[in-house]
């Protein structure tokens, strides 16, 4: 197939985009500064370039046709990312733009948001779009700049900085505390031990290095979120291991208390990850900069 067809010229795709929208020739030619007659020859020229009719024409009214209204919505979106990705670069030079970030809901709601704010004195022409997201992300598919998640820094094709080390402590609700004898690491596995699900083995490691077999732990439910984990705790459903810099707050409050005294630091951290070519993206650098003095 020619593939002329397949990619019809900016101005019919306007000229038809804008139609569609407002079920008008005239309507679409007061957008684009043009003429009723343009617009129109210009649909036409559009549905003969690519054997298509995307109208059906009453006298004066136009309606789009079951194909129409399908390719309307798909060149919606794509135009939509044209002018996004055309603002970006006006913007690059000014160091202004957005900045699409993916982010650990806990880190975001315990570390990162808490301080944004002197991120935008800084810097109020980028702006930070936060996206909650659990698990690895694929930065070229996902259209994410970066993603701050744990790991062990090595993420091939990727830079990573380290933002902050895990040091995990175990958690417990003040009720449950007083009711229970916990004097020792062992009167621990007495208790429901509740676990974040990406991170199942950390109990097991929080008791071998204390020289406690995993065999005599009881295990709990697992929560794929922190927070839920932490509202658990809370509720007095049973113990959890979990980074201490997430319930500084709680901690604070007194509703949670250290269950035993030990923190256990982890191999792994928090960390800004993103692809090489994206290095010297302005909004990118400046979020990378502002992060570093953070610590």
């Amino acid at each position: 197939m020619n593939p002329r067809k397949l990619t019809p010229s900016m101005s019919l795709l306007l000229a038809f985009e804008a139609a569609a929208r407002h079920q008008s020739f005239t309507r679409a030619a007061q957008e684009l500064s043009t003429t009723q007659s343009a617009i129109s020859k210009q649909v036409q020229a559009l549905e003969a370039l690519i054997d298509v009719e995307l109208f059906i024409r009453t006298g004066r009214r136009i309606e789009l046709t079951e194909v129409g209204a399908m390719y309307q919505r798909e060149l919606a979106h794509q135009l939509a990312g044209i002018r996004n990705a055309t603002l970006q670069a006006i913007a690059f030079r000014h160091g202004a733009g957005d900045l699409h970030l993916a982010v650990l809901p806990i880190f975001g709601t315990k570390w990162l948001l808490p301080r944004l704010s002197d991120f935008y004195k800084r810097h109020g022409q980028v702006q930070v779009h936060i996206h909650s997201k659990v698990g690895q992300i694929d930065l070229e598919r996902s259209g994410m700049d970066a993603y701050i998640a744990v790991g062990d820094g090595l993420w091939p094709g990727c830079r990573a900085h380290l933002l902050m080390e895990e040091r995990l402590v175990p958690i417990i609700s003040p009720a449950l505390r007083a009711g229970a004898a916990l004097n020792e690491p062992r009167d621990l596995a007495r208790h429901l031990l509740l676990r974040v699900k990406a991170r199942p083995e950390n109990w097991a490691r929080w008791f071998a290095a204390r020289g406690i077999p995993a065999s005599r732990l009881r295990s709990g439910p697992d929560f794929e979120l922190t927070s839920h984990l932490i509202q658990a705790v809370i509720a007095g459903i049973g113990i959890g291991l979990v980074p201490q810099a997430f319930v500084e707050d709680e901690l604070r409050a007194g509703t949670v208390a250290i269950a035993m005294p030990g923190e256990m630091p982890d191999p792994l951290g928090y960390y800004l990850v993103y692809r090489e070519d994206r290095a010297n993206y302005p909004p990118l650098a400046q979020f990378r900069e502002w992060l570093a003095g953070q610590g």
